[in-house]
């Protein structure tokens, strides 16, 4: 590697006028030492971006950055037509569509699409939580969970929604929540053909098909598909209620629950149903509203053929067959 001969000269001549003491020498080896490496990391970095200045070590990695300029993204997919930057993350992309999982946890038997995911998934089986809270004692299995927690904290948001406003304190999930409105389920079930939003969503709804409870409460042992409905429950040991209305005093175990209920006061109504004009204060309460639309009945009786859009429905239906009564109560 060429370097700038010069400065490196210039580093050196503070030994040319005296002999120097034995800690002396030594700190002045250090700094000419520090002064080197930084030269060649200088030279290292020979591609300059014209747009932010940046440093690249190479042509490729100057082009690919450049990308991220230009809004370039030369792989599309064949399937739904998302574009990548990378062939690599068109090719882990693709295995959506392929249902292909080739990595395999080997202590349940969970297969998933990338490596990463399944390191974090054996995360689960022992125990560790290496992201630790600098505010409060809470420790998180990724580092995602960590910076979701963090915004309890700062309470920034900083990516706003252009259609309907609403804040969001990280930009993918502005980009998830921007899906409500333009109606984007490119995530597909092959069990039964549903449609969703994000990857993580799909993976959630897979385990209904398969049963698979991975997330165990260290408290009771009850085991959970969704790693939030085991924090919604350990938190009823704990009886914790960090969330707190800014409208009233009341208290909530979850942000989601918070969240609802600030809707309360503000009147907000995000969720809009795409058949008609109605809006909903829950996505829940929209999904509910959309089956009369769609006339989906996904609640099977185990005894019959008949089939429910409510699970509320189809728990009175099922008393028919057990021959359970409803309480009534009496006059007296």
């Amino acid at each position: 590697m060429c370097m700038r001969t010069s400065e490196l000269q210039e580093v050196s001549k503070c030994f040319e006028h005296r002999t120097p003491g034995p800690m002396e020498e030594t700190r002045r080896h250090e700094k000419m030492s520090e002064k080197t490496d930084s030269l060649k990391r200088d030279d290292e970095k020979k591609f300059t971006c014209t747009q932010c200045g940046i440093g690249l070590a190479s042509k490729y990695g100057l082009e690919y950055h450049m990308m991220i300029h230009t809004g370039e993204k030369p792989f599309t997919c064949t399937q739904c037509g998302m574009t990548f930057r990378q062939s690599t993350n068109l090719n882990r992309h693709m295995m959506i569509h392929t249902g292909e999982k080739p990595y395999t946890c080997s202590q349940c038997g969970v297969h998933f699409r990338q490596l990463s995911s399944l390191t974090n998934h054996m995360k689960i089986h022992t125990g560790e939580k290496p992201h630790k809270c600098d505010q409060c004692s809470k420790a998180f299995l990724m580092a995602s969970g960590l910076r979701r927690h963090l915004t309890v904290h700062t309470k920034e948001k900083l990516y706003p929604c252009s259609v309907c406003g609403k804040g969001f304190t990280r930009q993918n999930h502005l980009r998830i929540h921007q899906k409500i409105h333009t109606g984007v389920r490119e995530y597909k079930c092959f069990k039964c053909e549903k449609t969703f939003r994000t990857a993580e969503q799909l993976k959630a709804h897979e385990r209904t098909h398969t049963g698979e409870k991975p997330y165990v409460c260290s408290h009771c042992d009850k085991r959970f598909a969704y790693s939030g409905a085991l924090r919604r429950h350990e938190r009823m040991h704990a009886a914790e209620k960090p969330y707190k209305c800014s409208h009233c005093d009341k208290r909530f175990s979850y942000s989601e629950s918070l969240k609802r209920h600030v809707r309360i006061h503000t009147g907000e109504k995000p969720y809009k149903c795409s058949h008609c004009d109605r809006r909903f204060g829950g996505f829940g309460n929209l999904k509910s509203h959309e089956k009369i639309h769609t006339g989906e009945k996904p609640y099977k009786c185990s005894h019959c053929d008949k089939r429910f859009s409510y699970s509320e429905n189809l728990k009175r239906h099922k008393k028919i067959h057990t021959r359970e009564k409803p309480c009534k109560l009496g006059n007296g």
